[in-house]
């Protein structure tokens, strides 16, 4: 297999135009992730893992546990409550739900990805701003 370096430079440079911990881009059976390890404050060095296939199972240290369904971004991008600026938002909190409702969009790569619920319930808090970035796996609402 031939290593991209383009796109590990592009991945990098993501990471630092967006201030983001880590980015992953699946290809077939590829999957490259370039994250950045703290070495210190003012020193941090990127660094690449590359795997095939994938069946990685990934687990969230949540140290803040909330009581409720938590939702969460299926990807890293922008998150957006309204489908254009001005527009009436997806979700408000006290709001009831359906398994499958868009709850929010998270913009990557200037593609609109529209984000689902992953259940029926009514909106306890959203944990995200309109226009903040937000990481894979990150909760976006949570629910009662």
């Amino acid at each position: 297999m031939k290593i991209d370096k383009k796109i590990i430079k592009e991945l990098n440079d993501y990471l630092e135009e967006f201030n983001l911990s880590e980015i992953e881009i699946t290809e077939k059976d590829t999957k490259i992730r370039v994250s950045k390890t703290s070495i210190s404050k003012i020193n941090q060095s990127p660094s690449v893992s590359l795997s095939s296939p994938i069946n990685e199972s990934i687990s969230e240290n949540n140290q803040n546990k909330k009581k409720g369904i938590e939702v969460t971004s299926p990807i890293i991008g922008t998150a957006y409550h309204a489908p254009e600026p001005g527009a009436k938002k997806f979700i408000e909190v006290g709001k009831k739900i359906k398994k499958g409702d868009t709850i929010m969009i998270v913009e990557a790569m200037k593609t609109m990805n529209h984000v689902p619920s992953s259940s029926d319930g009514v909106v306890k808090e959203v944990c995200v701003n309109d226009g903040q970035p937000v990481e894979f796996g990150q909760t976006l609402i949570i629910l009662q």
